[in-house]
């Protein structure tokens, strides 16, 4: 189930235990968040409350684009994770003047109704966030309303967070990402319709807009793709703006092995497996040609196809 306006919550969507957070790429940090509601109140139904767009993006909007996880993705991930309703609260001009003991009584208790909160020590929220965990932990009390505060989850290099993977992604480390988020990172999108050269070449591909992604290293990758029916199919995929067709915006170009069908129009996901090399400008077309025949001959024995 997903509710986006707090004052309408179904009567189904009230009484949850209620993990808080901004949850941009679901990592490990932010399951740990959302196995301790569970674990807090297992009766319950286990909810995520978040907020669209990003406080960052609204209050930073000429910002790049650097969402690990837009809207859907988030949703899904957070689906996936055990979440049976996802609050993803419009975060506007209104809602980010709100006074910390406005969300907590007029959100939280009142319109929601939680029973268990989640979150982790850092987190804050209200007007100039201006309500802490303790502050949470005072105000829940009075209510009524359980809370479990819910230490970082670190590796060798310290607490992981969504900045961390941003920056892996961005130095083209793609299996760095996958181990604190648990899973492959994911472009997900429209396939769009290209040029279409790659089909004269010998190398179709579906195209996929970065969107609000963030963008990771330019360059080649090897890939799985997720079809709209489930379907996953291996690839190579280059990210940027293919400066030798006079390319100028960065976009997903995936060429699938062995795959045959219109994807147009359809919704896929890009996961990101290894990163193969940095994108360039070659002398012409023969010479690209050759070059992803390499990569794609690098791709399949990585992926051990």
């Amino acid at each position: 189930m997903l509710v986006t306006d707090w004052r309408a919550a179904p009567a189904a969507a009230r009484g949850a235990t209620l993990a808080l957070g901004n949850f941009d790429g679901v990592h490990l940090g932010h399951r740990a968040v959302l196995r301790a509601a569970h674990a807090a109140r297992p009766e319950l139904k286990l909810a995520a409350l978040t907020f669209e767009p990003h406080p960052r993006e609204h209050f930073r909007p000429e910002d790049p684009p650097f969402r690990l996880t837009p809207a859907a993705s988030k949703a899904a991930a957070l689906q996936a994770a055990g979440v049976e309703i996802v609050f993803a609260l419009p975060f506007d001009a209104a809602f980010a003047a709100m006074p910390a003991e406005d969300f907590v009584q007029e959100v939280l208790h009142g319109a929601l109704g939680a029973r268990h909160l989640a979150c982790g020590a850092d987190f804050a929220f209200g007007h100039r966030r201006g309500g802490d965990v303790a502050f949470l932990a005072g105000r829940a009390e009075a209510l009524g309303i359980g809370l479990t505060i819910v230490p970082p989850v670190v590796d060798e290099a310290g607490p992981i967070s969504s900045s961390r993977i941003r920056r892996v992604l961005q130095d083209g480390y793609p299996e760095r990402a996958a181990q604190k988020l648990g899973r492959p990172w994911e472009i997900r999108g429209p396939v769009s319709h290209g040029d279409k050269r790659g089909r004269t070449i010998g190398f179709p591909t579906a195209n996929v807009p970065l969107g609000r992604h963030l963008e990771p290293a330019r360059g080649v990758y090897a890939i799985r793709a997720t079809l709209a029916g489930g379907q996953q199919v291996p690839g190579v995929a280059n990210i940027g703006p293919r400066p030798t067709v006079g390319g100028t915006e960065s976009r997903v170009e995936a060429h699938l092995f062995d795959f045959s069908g219109d994807l147009y129009g359809q919704e896929i996901s890009i996961a990101l497996l290894h990163f193969l090399r940095p994108e360039r400008k070659f002398s012409g077309l023969p010479e690209l040609v050759a070059q992803i025949a390499r990569d794609a001959a690098e791709a399949k024995k990585i992926l051990h196809i």
